[in-house]
């Protein structure tokens, strides 16, 4: 049996190391699972979220036959304000879209994760209430400047730069960061109960 992370964040693979941190000589391996993350006409945000926590952690398996026994964990992080989902910014113009829409406001941030094996899977979904101040022209111009928005989700990183407009969260900080820790270890203790 042998772990493995459906991604190439290093915010992800170090809250997957933390979340692993009670279980002797936890380690996991990395795949880079390459899916269409176009939202579906039909489904909801959290459809949508779900559908892709599920379809990296099997590509991430279908990426694993060099490894004994794989457990593939794949998660996925989208912003939603007011029924809008927010992905990854195309540029740096749908970037400062993106942080105007969300100044002052309280958006969700729903995080997902699958964990399977090919035979058994699990998942769960986290959701938490984000509240941003008011971001001036200048606040955000300078933000999205840093380069630090262009890979997040909502055009934003809570755990560097971006946190600095975070007002209030109510839920999971580490679902915001990109992988909830007590859900995604309900779900390594799953797997572990199948094996």
């Amino acid at each position: 049996m042998a772990w493995v992370l459906a991604s190439t964040s290093p915010r992800r693979k170090e809250l997957l190391a933390q979340a692993g941190f009670s279980h002797l000589d936890f380690s996991f391996q990395l795949v880079a699972p390459n899916i269409d993350e176009t939202p579906l006409s039909t489904e909801t945000a959290e459809q949508y979220v779900c559908r892709l926590a599920l379809e990296k952690a099997q590509a991430g398996l279908a990426l694993s036959s060099h490894v004994v026994r794989p457990q593939v964990l794949g998660s996925d992080t989208i912003v939603v304000l007011n029924g809008l989902i927010l992905g990854k910014p195309i540029d740096q113009n749908d970037a400062k879209r993106m942080l105007a829409l969300l100044s002052g406001q309280t958006h969700e941030v729903m995080t997902a994760v699958a964990l399977t094996d090919g035979e058994h899977t699990f998942n769960r979904l986290c959701r938490t209430q984000v509240s941003f101040c008011e971001l001036s022209a200048a606040d955000i111009d300078a933000y999205v400047g840093s380069g630090e928005p262009m890979d997040k989700a909502g055009a934003y990183g809570i755990q560097a730069l971006g946190g600095c407009f975070v007002k209030s969260i109510t839920g999971s900080y580490s679902a915001v960061v990109g992988l909830p820790l007590v859900e995604t270890r309900e779900l390594l203790a799953c797997m572990m109960q199948q094996t």
